[in-house]
């Protein structure tokens, strides 16, 4: 991911500063948290921080950023690389990790825990002082640029046991903890975001606090920061408020009728 300008990110605690330290260190970092809490716009905010003004950056390094979105059919053969027919000729082709680590890249695995397991397995070599990535298919082992940092990422909240970091693999990283902002900062967030004004985007922040209280009910997800600034951005279209809130918050956060009614009534307080 080409990064031109500065991504937008209001942090809510030390999360930069130790961002920054870790990848001084090259220390592998976990980021955890709810879904639509920031996570990757925080990834996207630290890549331009740490490449903008690098020398990385002056040598034409065009992608800083690796993103991939891990799901339960994702291969090891998918982050490394494989054989392909060109022409009358097998060649071989990188994989989104392989070029990372060979080009100093950030590489950042979101949702490692849908991956198939012996996926996750081969960043082990890559997390440690050895910080290399050995090739089966090609016998190769390459090691990491100098720039190179892997950052994982997923929601614990959300995940089974059977859908959890085994405990080698989560060792390996430091981890930052991600949550939901005040209401405050989020209303912030949502009006940046979404250009709408700070009274619309306080309301909906107030959506946000109350539709997140249902957690002590059974409704475990609550709704995320980037559902609010959908339904800002759907305002600032002209979609009225309480139609916008149904249909980027109510309908899209939960396909239970209890849950969707829960959440509508928030709604209709909010925008009576």
């Amino acid at each position: 991911m080409a990064l031109q300008e500065e991504p937008y990110y209001l942090p809510l605690g030390d999360e930069v500063a130790a961002f920054e330290a870790a990848y001084q260190s090259r220390l592998p970092v976990l980021l955890k948290g709810p879904t639509g809490c920031g996570k990757t716009r925080f990834v996207e905010h630290m890549t331009w921080r740490l490449y903008s003004q690098t020398e990385s950056d002056r040598h034409g390094l065009k992608e800083p950023l690796i993103t991939v979105s891990c799901h339960e059919d994702l291969t090891a053969t998918d982050l490394v690389g494989r054989y392909l027919l060109k022409g009358d000729e097998t060649v071989w082709q990188d994989g989104p990790l392989t070029q990372a680590v060979r080009t100093g890249a950030l590489c950042y695995l979101d949702e490692i825990v849908e991956a198939r397991k012996d996926t996750t397995v081969l960043i082990h070599s890559l997390t440690d002082h050895r910080r290399v990535l050995p090739i089966d298919k090609t016998s190769e082992i390459v090691s990491a640029h100098a720039d190179f940092l892997l950052i994982i990422s997923y929601n614990p909240g959300y995940q089974s046991v059977l859908k959890d970091l085994k405990p080698s693999t989560r060792q390996r990283f430091v981890s930052l903890t991600f949550d939901y902002p005040t209401e405050d900062r989020e209303a912030e967030i949502i009006a940046h975001e979404s250009g709408i004004d700070a009274e619309i985007a306080k309301r909906l922040a107030t959506i946000g606090v109350k539709v997140r209280n249902l957690r002590e009910h059974g409704f475990e997800e609550g709704v995320s920061t980037r559902l609010l600034i959908y339904a800002g951005e759907l305002i600032k279209r002209g979609i009225e408020p309480r139609r916008a809130s149904e249909i980027a918050i109510v309908h899209a956060v939960s396909d239970d009728v209890a849950v969707q009614q829960a959440v509508s009534d928030i709604v209709d307080v909010i925008w009576p």
